[in-house]
Parts: structure tokens; sequence; C-alpha cells
């Protein structure tokens, strides 16, 4: 049994949270749809159930405490878990939902054209997804399942390997014309773009043409996205992931440079809360996507 008191009900915790984040009594009164005095009625009730004092009253303004503003914080993720748990029950009763993080490029580039293979698999099971590009707890964000690149030490989780990464260099035709390239001493002494994530990727890929060079890269980047535009617009090299760089070269608005695909220093993983292990649509997107890559 939960103790009742450290359970305060649903409209103490929406007024709370709706106080904090506009800021003012007023405001959550009318996003709440209720009286002033409503809402501070039930700050009170909160403040009375868990015998501690949230706010300071100034002038009948409410200032958050900083204990408030640590409540603040684990209420707003628990009532977003409830809503998501709540949604997919709503969307999806019969086959669960996954809420998965990914990488935003490659969620755009490689997994979302391969979804509507799991989709026609598994027609029950929905999937909700969110892009991270930083590390984050389980334990913090409510997510069943994040693909990540890079080895497998995720704290607590259990993982799948997806691929390695294989970097491909490639320019646009137009930059290529003004700088033809036909060694990689050339390439050397050229505009390098770099991603902030792969910081020895250049090195790993001048070693691969049979070259220890200490070319300094150009243009720092934080998306793969970004990177790609930039070298369509003749900014300078782009050292790309081999999947992303097949698109633009099909299309004709990037060329590869030199020898393509060298194996990189990291990969791409499905990783998992050990307590989520079984969890039927986690086990299905796993087995899916296992085949898939």
């Amino acid at each position: 049994m939960r103790p009742r008191r450290f359970l305060p009900s649903l409209s103490l915790l929406l007024a709370f949270e709706a106080v904090m984040r506009a800021k003012s009594v007023s405001a959550a009164a009318r996003e709440l749809d209720l009286s002033q005095s409503t809402v501070s009625r039930l700050i009170q009730n909160l403040e009375a159930q868990i015998g501690q004092p949230l706010f300071h009253r100034e002038h009948k303004r409410l200032i958050p405490s900083d204990a408030a503003n640590r409540y603040f914080a684990d209420i707003s993720r628990a009532l977003d878990m409830v809503q998501r748990a709540s949604m997919g029950l709503a969307t999806n009763a019969s086959g669960g939902s996954l809420s998965l993080a990914v990488l935003p490029t490659f969620g755009t580039r490689w997994l979302a054209p391969r979804l509507s293979g799991f989709f026609d698999a598994h027609p029950g099971v929905s999937i909700n997804l969110a892009t991270r590009v930083k590390r984050f707890s389980f334990d913090v964000e409510p997510f069943d399942a994040v693909i990540f690149f890079g080895a497998a030490d995720w704290p607590g989780a259990d993982y799948l390997k997806l691929f390695d990464e294989s970097y491909t260099a490639c320019a646009s035709p137009g930059f290529l014309a003004r700088h033809p390239i036909a060694s990689a001493e050339d390439a050397s002494r050229l505009p390098l773009l770099q991603l902030e994530t792969r910081g020895p990727a250049w090195e790993q890929w001048f070693a691969g043409q049979g070259l220890a060079t200490d070319a300094s890269p150009g243009m720092l980047m934080d998306q793969f996205s970004m990177m790609i535009q930039a070298a369509i617009s003749g900014l300078g090299i782009a050292l790309l992931p081999d999947y992303l760089a097949q698109m633009e070269i099909a299309e004709g608005r990037l060329e590869k440079v030199l020898t393509p695909a060298i194996v990189g220093g990291g990969s791409y993983w499905l990783a998992w809360p050990q307590e989520k292990q079984s969890y039927a649509p986690l086990q299905s997107f796993r087995d899916w996507i296992a085949q898939a890559s």
C-alpha cells in the first residue's frame, strides 16, 4: 500500500504544475478554467497534505521555493508519463506502444523509410518517436528504448548492436570542379567539415587512405543534416556515414571523394532499460530491427 499522504490528487498536482509553468495564479486559473481562489486553495491543500510550504507569499504573489522547483521537475515528468501511457492506451488498446528516442538524422534518413515494414508486420503496435542528441537516464526520461551512436556503455541498459559506422567523404560537383582531388594529400589541404560528436573521424578516414596527417578540420557542426547542406552548398568536404551519403550521391548533389566507406570507431545501438526486457512492443521492435539492420 502506498501512503495516501504522499499521493496527492491529480487536481492538486495539475494546479501546482500550472502555477509553476505559467508563473502566476491568474494565468494558471485561466488555463485550468478555474477561479483564482480555487487555484490558491488547491495549492494550500497540496502544501498541507505534503507538510511542506512550496511558495513564499508576497503581495498576493506566489514565489516558488527551491523545494517547489525540485518538486516541479519531478511532478512534470510524472504527469508526462501518465499522459503518454494514457495516450498510448487510448490510441492502441490492443497492441501497445513503444516510446523510442532516436538521433535526428538517423531517424529521418535510416529509420523512417523502413518503418512501414515494421507496421506491416506488427499492425497493432504504435511507435512514438522523439529526437535526443545527448545521453539521458531512463529513470528520468519516459522512454522504452533509445537508438544511439557510440559504444555499449549506456548505464543500466541492455543492448542490440545494429551496425558499425563507415565514413564516406563527399563534396558537391561544383566544389570538386574548383578543387580537383587526386590524392589524400589534396583533400587534406581543403576545408573539412566536422561533426562535434565525431572528433577523430577525419583522422580515421585519412588513415584509411594510407595517409597520416595533422590536417585541421574546418567548420564544426552538431548535426549531419547541417553538414550535408553545407557540402551541397560548396563549403567543403563532408565526412558522412555511408547510409547518409547514398541519397545525395544517387541524386548527383554530392560525389564520393577517393575510397568510400572507411570503417569508423563507433556503432549504432538499440538500448532499453533492463526491466523492459520482456515488454511485448519492445520485443517486436527489437526482433524487426535486428533483421532490418
